[in-house]
């Protein structure tokens, strides 16, 4: 692809793509996502209009010039570019509004200053009995919502004449209601792609074998397997095995689902328990989108608490602006003076500023990668005062790396290592992944071994192999609960283990067979950010871990948080978060693996990082991308601003619009300027609440 720099700055550059004048939609997403996928990039906008990119870079020069020969090379008939789209990528979306948006303000201005007086007060009052009727429909409903005061100003203003304030009215409402349709669905789009699946990969039974293939090559009437804590991937029909599906992600459902032979599945729900062959009757593309899309458009969960009090308050408010219309007239006399306080009320603004400046919260979160599944979750964030962060894949970096394999048995270094990959790989964990990555650096091919996989959480995974049953886990599950020993003569060789190290453990009937040493290393940033969150206001800080108590030490010693659990159980981390809220605490949960996920459910938010297991991430209310910790910091201060904005609207609301109240029954100001003062202010507030808090 040719292009031409139009412009550069520090970590800026603007461009224009020759290769077309005006690109297609299609064609300017593929540029915009394709872009978006390079690490340098953090930021891009792509202009089909005029063919023009801009793009915001991280690094130096030679990232700069990385960016564009990537661009140089682009090819948009790759499949492999089309596979970056998601379902919807919300261009057209934003081209509808803007259109209809242009054309509302044209059509006010053709009214107001070039069609003849009398056919613009023909129009004028043929859009007033909408409103009008919308009004009476709303009163034969038995309520008295914003809708009745609209419809009496406008009406009122048509009545005595006043076509011009009715005009305004009725053309300040629409823009209203356009920038509050149109940041709503784009927040909600933006919201629903951040939730969707980014599954690549499968296994699927082919004949007497399971094979993993990517999810893209998956067709109508295959077989998956789906263990426990994996994804469903596709939306099928349970062919076989029956399992508990957490489907909270897709339904909102708080209790998992038993699932068996003949019922349906969904993708983008996971199993807490069990295991099933799932035939698949629904491919990539036909679902996942549209149906979370349509979640979270049902669903409660888009408002904050603090959001829906103004919503109930601004209804209750119109009452009173009856009544201060009837007192006003009663007392002077004056139905100008009247009809100002009925120009004037205080719910438009409460409730175009408060859902506009949650969901502009939400989408600003999901710029810097982070998916936030409603507004209460960020007000509660903003409350928190306890965080509890899980160790291993959280404070220590996502990707463990295996430092050395001990074989303790018959079987040799390399085997033991072969065996364990062919296990692991069933179950995505940071653990399981650090196995299979080392035994794919030795070029260890693992083909299946073993039957049936069993994996209980926090504890191992069960197999059989050459007819003997094998084991890999933690000590308490290899040699408490499965009973397994040490080969005689091998007690030295076992004591002089590192101790610094996590221990993985692999047992071949009944008997060690290796122990294979991780090294988890902290995340640089871990320090700090613990700090931060300390300034931030948290004044309790936790560390819980499965791993031993000289392990956990001295992670937590160097991090730096206020107290620290070793060896702790799932449900061990679940009870102290239940303890904590008992007490009165707001809790935030920090996790990343299957056994993070009864914590992540049971705190008030849940915090899951972004390649962690799928199941943890469907029952965390916010998901914060792997690469930094310092993303908590970020949507901590999202939240914190948050609340200070909406605070500040709705002071800015009620004294600004009372202030006009108290002018209009002065005389001081006519109906038709209160209108306009009220309806603009109550656009601006709405357009201030759509920007950015950081």
């Amino acid at each position: 692809m040719k292009l031409q720099i139009l412009h550069e700055s520090v970590g800026r550059i603007r461009v224009h793509l020759c290769t077309y004048g005006k690109m297609t939609m299609h064609e300017a997403d593929l540029v915009q996502y394709y872009l978006e996928n390079q690490s340098a990039v953090r930021h891009v906008r792509v202009h089909e209009r005029t063919g023009n990119a801009s793009i915001q870079y991280r690094g130096g020069e030679k990232a700069k010039m990385g960016i564009i020969r990537s661009l140089q090379e682009l090819q948009l008939d790759d499949q492999k570019v089309e596979l970056l789209l998601p379902d919807d990528t919300g261009r057209e979306l934003n081209r509808q509004y803007e259109s209809k948006l242009f054309w509302h303000v044209v059509g006010r201005l053709c009214t107001r200053f070039v069609l003849p007086a009398p056919l613009a007060h023909v129009i004028t009052t043929a859009r007033a009995c909408f409103y009008v009727l919308k009004g009476i429909r709303a009163l034969a409903g038995g309520h008295l919502p914003v809708e009745v005061l609209d419809a009496t100003a406008i009406g009122v203003s048509v009545a005595r004449r006043d076509f011009t304030t009715a005009g305004s009215v009725m053309f300040l409402l629409g823009v209203g209601t356009l920038l509050e349709e149109w940041t709503h669905k784009k927040s909600v789009a933006d919201l629903a792609r951040s939730m969707s699946l980014n599954i690549d990969r499968c296994w699927i039974r082919s004949g007497t074998e399971e094979i993993e293939i990517p999810v893209t090559q998956v067709h109508a009437d295959d077989l998956v397997i789906v263990r426990k804590g994996m994804p469903i991937p596709l939306d099928g029909i349970v062919e076989e095995g029956e399992a508990m599906v957490n489907q909270a992600a897709m339904t909102g459902e708080s209790m998992p689902v038993r699932k068996e032979p003949g019922l349906s599945v969904y993708a983008g729900t996971s199993i807490e328990e069990g295991e099933l062959v799932i035939r698949v009757q629904a491919t990539v593309g036909e679902t996942r989108y549209e149906k979370i899309a349509r979640m979270i458009e049902d669903g409660e969960k888009l408002k904050s608490n603090l959001e829906t009090r103004a919503s109930r308050l601004a209804d209750r408010l119109v009452p009173a602006s009856f009544l201060g219309t009837g007192l006003t007239w009663l007392l002077t006399r004056n139905v100008t003076k009247a009809i100002s306080v009925l120009m004037v009320d205080f719910s438009c603004a409460l409730k175009l500023s408060m859902p506009l400046a949650v969901l502009s919260a939400m989408r600003e979160a999901g710029y810097h990668k982070i998916t936030v599944k409603g507004g209460k979750f960020l007000e509660e964030l903003a409350e928190a005062s306890t965080i509890v962060f899980d160790k291993t894949g959280t404070l220590t970096k996502a990707c463990p790396k295996v430092d050395r394999v001990v074989p303790f048995g018959p079987y040799s270094e390399e085997e033991c290592l072969r065996l364990a990959a062919c296990l692991e790989e069933h179950f995505p964990h940071s653990i399981a992944t650090a196995v299979v990555r080392e035994a794919a650096e030795r070029g260890i091919v693992h083909d299946e071994m073993h039957s049936e996989v069993e994996y209980i959480v926090a504890h191992g995974i069960v197999s059989t192999v050459e007819g003997r049953r094998t084991v890999i886990g933690s000590y308490h599950f290899v040699f408490e609960d499965e009973g397994c020993v040490l080969p005689a003569g091998k007690e030295a060789e076992f004591d002089a283990l590192r101790e610094q190290y996590s221990h993985l453990y692999l047992a071949v009937g009944g008997e060690l067979a290796a122990v294979i040493e991780i090294f988890d290393p902290l995340r640089e940033e871990a320090r700090t950010v613990v700090q931060s969150l300390r300034d931030a206001g948290f004044t309790k800080i936790v560390m819980m871990t499965g791993d031993s108590e000289r392990t956990a030490r001295a992670i937590a010693e160097e991090v730096g948080v206020d107290r620290y659990y070793a060896e702790v159980l799932p449900e061990d981390k679940a009870r102290f978060i239940e303890e904590e809220r008992a007490a009165g605490r707001k809790v935030v949960m920090v996790g990343d693996g299957i056994n993070d996920s009864p914590a992540l459910s049971k705190a008030d938010i849940g915090i899951a990082i972004g390649d962690g297991a799928q199941i943890a991430r469907d029952v965390a209310d916010i998901t914060i991308a792997a690469e930094n910790l310092s993303e908590l910091i970020i949507v901590r201060r999202l939240a914190t601003l948050l609340m200070k904005r909406i605070s500040r609207n709705y002071r800015f609301v009620v004294s600004f619009n009372f202030m006009l109240i108290l002018l209009g029954v002065f005389g001081i100001l006519a109906p038709g300027t209160s209108a306009m003062l009220h309806n603009g202010s109550t656009i601006l507030i709405g357009l201030e609440s759509m920007t950015d808090l950081l």
